[in-house]
């Protein structure tokens, strides 16, 4: 069974920078898309970034471009995901998620096209 576990979520202030991490067990991260989604209490989960591992994209959402970047290492079969110049908005709880199934490579940016998802990590970004 594919388990994805998130780490690295803590309190920052703003203006300050966070990595996140999520590792895969059970599953390989080298042909599905994986995503960060983020969740902010009485809102909505929202699509953050996600990468390709065969194809080499990625995508962001508008609210994190230029200040977010995500990346991979095969090897320890982990994604990452670098948060910097936060944001009191970033405040969250960040989930990555891995695609399955036939169209397992392509970079969604819709959660329920995600079928595995890690229990998710808290970050604060305080004024």
């Amino acid at each position: 069974q594919v388990q994805l576990v998130e780490s690295g979520g803590g309190l920052v202030q703003a203006g300050g920078s966070l990595g996140l991490s999520c590792a895969a067990s059970g599953g390989s991260f080298s042909s599905s898309a994986v995503a960060w989604f983020r969740q902010a209490p009485g809102k909505e989960r929202e699509f953050v970034a996600v990468t390709n591992w065969t194809r080499h994209g990625t995508k962001f959402a508008d609210s994190v471009k230029d200040r977010f970047a995500i990346s991979r290492d095969n090897a320890k079969n982990a994604v990452y995901l670098e948060m910097d110049s936060l944001k009191p908005e970033d405040t969250a709880v960040y989930y990555c998620a891995m695609r399955a199934g036939r169209y397992s490579g392509y970079m969604s940016l819709t959660e329920y096209d995600y079928a595995y998802w890690g229990q998710g990590t808290q970050v604060t970004v305080s004024s």
